[in-house]
């Protein structure tokens, strides 16, 4: 419905109601609205014909003030996006030296590198900690770099991407995750997809399943009924991380995502979150442990 079928103009307010300044001209006695506002909800629209016209009447400015601020926060988002942009290119020079350092380019006093520099930083952040496993540690010491870009120089939409030495374990050099989130004028930001690597693990070496031995159950006296079953599974790892939740499509994603899927989604999201605003920016305050004191503090606060 639109604005003109819900809310007459100012003009006709004027000439047609009273002046008066008085507290809301909606009766109190009206069973009708005050039923159809205890059923309102975000997505129905409230019949405007059943409030008197000095309540219309301030109803449309504060249609006004609520045009204003959108086009002041679609400013905002424009100049934050630039300015996002600008200061990213400025971090950049800053985590090329930090790589140069960490993975003994250059040299830092008396010896090169820093040994396990991102297993550790990753390891004293509690939220990254709970998705390492012991098996997961011998692979990430071969990580030698996290990056975060941009994509299509969207402000929201953004790449992780984990650098690996060669390795015993897999192939890849580089391991990355891309998100892509997109604006709903009712939802605010969704998540539209998430893209991962297919991780080509070296023969026998694979993080994300294990071989489970199973007894067969007796049915006879053959022998070949005592050879045990071999069955792989699914286990936990970090570079589970690499394999998202798949999404349902944007229309629906929010609607018909079952529970378990959904809390699944929002993990995996708030942990590429945490390695953009808060493991890359400040990885070598995670290393030394002083950025567990600045959250201690924040959650005081």
């Amino acid at each position: 419905m639109s604005n003109e079928e819900n809310i007459t103009s100012i003009k006709d307010v004027q000439n047609n109601g009273d002046d008066s300044s008085d507290a809301l001209d909606i009766v109190p006695e009206d069973p009708a609205l005050n039923e159809d506002i205890k059923n309102l909800t975000i997505k129905q629209t409230f019949d405007t014909k059943k409030l008197s016209p000095n309540v219309t009447k301030r109803v449309l400015f504060l249609k006004d003030i609520q045009v204003k601020h959108d086009e002041l926060e679609e400013k905002f988002l424009e100049e934050k996006s630039a300015l996002e942009a600008k200061y990213d290119s400025l971090y950049k020079p800053l985590f090329d030296k930090r790589y140069e350092i960490v993975n003994g380019e250059v040299e830092a006093e008396t010896e090169k590198g820093v040994p396990n520099f991102w297993l550790i930083a990753m390891k004293t952040n509690e939220m990254l900690a709970n998705e390492i496993t012991e098996r997961d540690e011998g692979a990430l010491k071969y990580l030698k770099d996290i990056r975060c870009c941009r994509v299509e120089n969207n402000s929201r939409n953004f790449k992780l991407e984990f650098l690996f030495d060669p390795n015993p374990y897999f192939n890849n050099s580089v391991l990355s995750k891309t998100y892509h989130v997109t604006d709903d004028n009712d939802d605010g930001p969704i998540l539209e997809k998430v893209i991962g690597t297919d991780i080509e693990w070296c023969p026998g070496k694979c993080l994300t399943h294990k071989v489970v031995v199973k007894k067969r159950p007796k049915k006879g006296t053959k022998k070949v009924n005592n050879i045990p079953m071999t069955k792989t599974e699914n286990c936990e790892s970090f570079f589970n991380f690499f394999k998202p939740p798949e999404i349902d499509e944007v229309d629906e994603c929010y609607t018909t995502m079952d529970e378990e899927l959904q809390n699944l989604t929002d993990q995996d999201y708030d942990i590429a979150v945490t390695i953009r605003d808060k493991l890359i920016p400040h990885a070598v305050s995670w290393f030394t442990g002083e950025a567990l004191v600045d959250e201690d503090e924040y959650d005081d606060d």
